[in-house]
């Protein structure tokens, strides 16, 4: 089971902040895809991605118990 984190405009696309699936072994690309079918989550192309804390690829694989945070660009004045 990993741990999906949503921020911003993907929490709101998805209604949800968090989401819970059973997807240990895919790429971070693999799990956009199905993010991306599964909540039409349009914003996810422009993404940084962190796993467990730590600045990730889309080539990178997933372990079980991992965190994945999906964190769309900070813009301000």
């Amino acid at each position: 089971m990993i741990n999906i984190l949503l921020f911003a405009e993907l929490q709101e696309e998805a209604g949800v902040d968090q989401i819970k699936v059973d997807k240990a072994g895919v790429t971070v690309f693999e799990l956009k895809e199905w993010l991306l079918q599964q909540y039409n989550l349009t914003s996810l192309s422009n993404t940084m991605i962190a796993i467990n804390e730590s600045y990730a690829t889309e080539e990178d694989r997933v372990k079980d118990g991992d965190t994945i945070a999906f964190i769309p660009p900070v813009s301000g004045g």
